[in-house]
């Protein structure tokens, strides 16, 4: 009888198309389960949510207008002071409330579950790049999550507040009232934060674009002007019909774009020296 060779390894059998599927099903299936967690945990803390978080926005107390105040105070103008807001919220639909509740109970379920959820999406994905892709690719995960977080942050405590307190305060004649709908207002603010978010993954995109070839940091230069008037016109689409939202997600998309001209700068000049290295050897 034939005896196996002693440190004989088995060869890893590979994964048939069905096989594939269901490993992703699962990925998918745990993703889901993570927002549908958070979600869960955000529809029962009710009052904290729409308080502290979603209505702060729309309250003069709120942060970003108490640090533009004491701006304001430094360099003597009381004009970035905000007294009142001008305007009241309302739902004017029987279900309006709740619609509400269970909509941006989704969206913070999205946000916290973000990171696990792109890691687990990240996890299919990788065994099938090739070694160095996978060695490219290190800390993926951690940067794609900081730069969501980042530019949720950012869509929160300054694009948004900046928007609503302009759009409240903006009259055609000083015998309208604003009075805005629940929804209105929420659909403002996710819009704001969620399209901040997903447009500082710029950086992370443009290197995988440099990492296969398709662009190249001369190119972006080459194009700086007409990705400006990109920009413009996507701050044009994703905000609400005022100037100085456009330009507050347009300047730091900007600075991205710069940004992600040095990074795949970068990348093309380690690439080029790895390729001299293996010619000289």
């Amino acid at each position: 009888m034939d005896q196996p060779y002693i440190g004989e390894e088995e060869q890893p059998q590979e994964m048939s198309f069905v096989d594939h599927l269901e490993e992703l099903r699962w990925h998918i299936i745990r993703a889901f389960a993570s927002i549908f967690v958070f979600a869960t945990i955000a529809f029962l803390a009710k009052n904290f949510v729409f308080h502290d978080i979603i209505l702060a926005p729309s309250r003069t107390d709120f942060f970003s207008y108490r640090i533009m105040c004491d701006i304001g105070q430094r360099i003597g103008s009381e004009a970035l002071c905000i007294d009142q807001m001008g305007f009241t919220i309302q739902s004017r639909q029987m279900s309006g409330q709740f619609t509400m509740h269970l909509l941006v109970s989704a969206i913070l379920g999205l946000v916290c579950a973000f990171p696990y959820a792109f890691w687990e999406i990240w996890r299919f994905v990788k065994p099938g790049l090739y070694p160095q892709e996978q060695k490219n690719s290190q800390g993926a995960v951690f940067f794609v999550s900081i730069l969501f977080i980042m530019g949720m942050l950012f869509g929160y405590y300054v694009v948004s507040p900046i928007s609503i307190n302009f759009l409240a305060g903006y009259q055609v004649d000083p015998t309208i009232i604003n009075e805005f709908d629940l929804s209105s207002y929420i659909s403002t603010l996710t819009t704001l934060c969620l399209a901040c978010a997903f447009m500082f993954e710029m950086p992370v995109i443009v290197f995988f674009l440099t990492k296969a070839g398709l662009i190249t940091a001369e190119t972006m230069q080459v194009y700086r002007k007409h990705a400006l008037v990109v920009i413009l016109i996507v701050g044009a689409i994703i905000t609400p019909p005022d100037v100085v939202s456009q330009l507050l997600i347009s300047m730091p998309l900007m600075l991205l774009y710069e940004v992600s001209i040095n990074i795949s700068r970068s990348i093309r000049k380690k690439d080029l020296k790895r390729l001299n290295d293996n010619n000289t050897i």
